[in-house]
């Protein structure tokens, strides 16, 4: 994996990051104030599945 294509993947993911704000600030403002009220286990659980997600589609 190159330089070039870390920073396309980096890149896609801030686009694809900024849609939801963009699109509909008030939906993301919710959604960011019900994360805030969840326990630190409760984030960590769902960083763990993003990540397994994220590994999984890259080995395929």
């Amino acid at each position: 994996m190159g330089s070039e294509s870390l920073w396309a993947a980096l890149a896609l993911v801030l686009v694809i990051e900024g849609l939801l704000p963009f699109l509909s600030p008030q939906s993301w403002r919710r959604a960011v104030a019900q994360i805030a009220l969840l326990q630190d286990g409760q984030i960590r659980f769902f960083g763990l599945l993003a990540i397994v997600a994220g590994v999984v589609m890259l080995w395929f």
